[in-house]
């Protein structure tokens, strides 16, 4: 049993949102990218993203609270990749505050994007993360997905080419 409460996101989490996100993927991302490559958006520019992902639930979004305190969220909706059934979901973004790696926010999060996935009739589920990510690939496949070799893509983000593999597992 979870001590994190999960639930849906509403606009007003959009800039505690913004910061999980941002502080999230600077330790997440810190030995896969230069210094300077770590900033990404402005808080602004993420916040008005949230804001606007949450008032179009696209992708649907749920946070992990604490206390008073938001540690985390998970974005989730049918895969974006082209050619998959509408019965394959994807996890278009999943961060939590590195104090509370580890700590059980993650698969909390997790267990909220597989029931609102299959309440949605997906069967399978996709994330994709970047291959040198070895903290997101280990929390992935601790619950459940199998990377697929074969899928490997350079995306590139800002400046930089990061090379991401697709994991994919069945709904349960």
């Amino acid at each position: 049993m979870s001590s994190y409460l999960v639930r849906p996101a509403t606009v007003r989490d959009a800039k505690a949102i913004a910061r999980v996100h941002a502080t999230a993927a600077q330790a997440a991302y810190r030995d896969l990218l230069a210094p300077d490559q770590l900033s990404g958006p402005s808080l602004e520019e993420r916040q008005a993203h949230w804001r606007e992902a949450i008032e179009y639930s696209e992708p649907q979004v749920q946070v992990a609270v604490s206390g008073d305190e938001m540690v985390g969220f998970v974005g989730f909706d049918r895969s974006r990749d082209k050619g998959t059934p509408s019965t394959t979901g994807e996890i278009w973004a999943l961060y939590v505050l590195p104090d509370h790696w580890n700590q059980g926010a993650g698969t909390a999060l997790w267990d909220a994007a597989n029931d609102g996935l299959k309440e949605e009739g997906c069967t399978k589920v996709t994330a994709w993360v970047p291959v040198r990510n070895e903290r997101a690939l280990q929390f992935f496949e601790h619950v459940g997905f199998k990377r697929e070799m074969t899928s490997l893509k350079t995306v590139s983000v800002g400046k930089l080419k990061l090379e991401e593999i697709r994991l994919k597992r069945e709904l349960a």
